[in-house]
């Protein structure tokens, strides 16, 4: 099973665009919405903007509902 550590906010965002994910828009709240297209789908996902510590479950199940694979996430965390 694939050990992602916690984030910042900044942090997490900086890893996803590193991956390909993109900024959509603000939410109503304090959630910013991502998107990333594999294999010619859009998937979305929203992000806690503003948090110190994300914790870890969190950012795994953003990067899933981005359809990241596991390589792809090793890859990024190096």
């Amino acid at each position: 099973m694939l050990k992602i550590p916690s984030f910042s906010s900044k942090g997490l965002v900086r890893l996803l665009e590193k991956g390909g994910a993109i900024f959509v828009r603000q939410g109503s709240t304090d959630h910013a919405i991502y998107s990333r297209i594999v294999k010619g789908m859009r998937y979305s996902a929203p992000v806690q903007m503003g948090k110190k510590t994300l914790d870890s479950i969190y950012c795994k199940r953003v990067l899933k509902q981005l359809k990241f694979t596991d390589e792809e996430i090793e890859q990024l965390l190096r």
